[in-house]
């Protein structure tokens, strides 16, 4: 039956059954003219049945069959996508397989058509992100150029004032395009990193003297847990890291509480050092938690802004830490505090 096409099995199954149909008219005429017995009659019958319901089933299920074991193939080979196609073994049963493979073969589909569609849902949200956060310091800039071109700039007691601020806006602007930068070489793997032994200690300190007038603004004390007479030797990128420094500690002082404060300590953690920052500020809910590290993810949306943040600090943190192929997490309770770590790998 190899080879045969659904016109050719019908045909042939049609001509199958006139012949055993005409056999049986013809045994029965043959009986009944002769006078047998009645039960000589019904087991020719049932014999010439069972043998017509023998071969069509035959001719059937060997056409039908092949052909789901073709379509199991194409299936197979298709879903490896491999250029030396698997050889499926014809002989076995395979239509508890076919339907495996097609139910295995759908869910992948709709996995991937659902993971395609977070990509889109993620791209719409970042392009309309970006828009967002550009738009404030264009329309700041768009605002005061306006108003000095319609007269303002010949009043010298506005004209300087409406020019720093914005060349402010300029800067913010500036700033949202180095870290969107900074992002994209980070995630496409074109940020060299200049991995080297240093005393990580040494770098908390300096950025303690850095922010150390931003931090009494707000009356913060910033500090150690304990002393650390001796160094603190880590292998990584000193400059990365200290982004990342800078990052935690700024981001404790801008959201921590009046008179608070921020401390830094190590952890020895046999091949790597833990570094946490911690602070005693109102804390996060546990809802924003596990998009904290996304771009452009705000707690307190209205009041990142006005601080001057651009959203991508934290996802650039996560990133450049991730590039040392090192790992950070975060734990907060509201009204408490919060506490970022993560690990760097000791020196050798």
């Amino acid at each position: 039956m190899k080879g045969n096409t659904p016109k050719e099995i019908t045909l042939r199954t049609s001509l199958l059954i006139s012949f055993l149909s005409a056999s049986i008219y013809t045994v029965v005429n043959f009986i009944v003219s002769k006078n047998f017995n009645w039960i000589i009659i019904v087991t020719v019958l049932l014999c010439i049945f069972f043998l017509s319901y023998y071969f069509i089933y035959q001719a059937i299920h060997s056409f039908l069959y092949k052909k789901v074991k073709i379509i199991y193939k194409t299936i197979h080979n298709f879903k490896t996508q491999k250029e030396n196609k698997i050889k499926i073994d014809m002989n076995r049963d395979v239509l508890e397989d076919v339907n495996k493979e097609v139910e295995s073969w759908a869910e992948s589909k709709i996995k991937e058509i659902k993971h395609l569609q977070e990509k889109d849902d993620f791209r719409k949200e970042f392009v309309g992100n970006v828009a967002h956060e550009l738009k404030t310091p264009i329309f700041s800039i768009q605002g005061y150029l306006l108003t000095l071109l319609e007269g303002a700039l010949d009043d010298p007691s506005i004209n300087r004032e409406f020019l720093m601020r914005a060349a402010k806006a300029t800067d913010r602007m500036t700033l949202i395009i180095e870290d969107l930068d900074a992002i994209t070489q980070l995630e496409t793997g074109n940020l060299n990193l200049k991995i080297e032994k240093y005393n990580i200690v040494e770098s908390v300190k300096e950025i303690f003297q850095e922010l150390e007038i931003e931090a009494k603004k707000k009356s913060i004390v910033l500090k150690f847990n304990k002393d650390y007479d001796k160094p603190i030797l880590v292998m990584g990128d000193k400059f990365r890291i200290n982004q990342v420094l800078i990052n935690l500690i700024s981001n404790s002082i801008n959201y921590g509480k009046n008179q608070g404060k921020t401390s830094v300590r190590f952890f020895d953690m046999d091949e790597n050092y833990l570094i946490e920052v911690s602070d005693n500020g109102p804390g996060i809910a546990e809802e924003h938690l596990p998009r904290l590290f996304e771009r452009f993810y705000r707690v307190d949306k209205s009041r990142a802004r006005n601080e001057g943040g651009t959203g991508l600090g934290l996802a650039i943190v996560k990133h450049i830490v991730e590039a040392h192929e090192q790992g950070i997490n975060v734990r907060s309770t509201v009204g408490i505090g919060s506490t970022f770590s993560f690990t760097m790998q000791k020196s050798k």
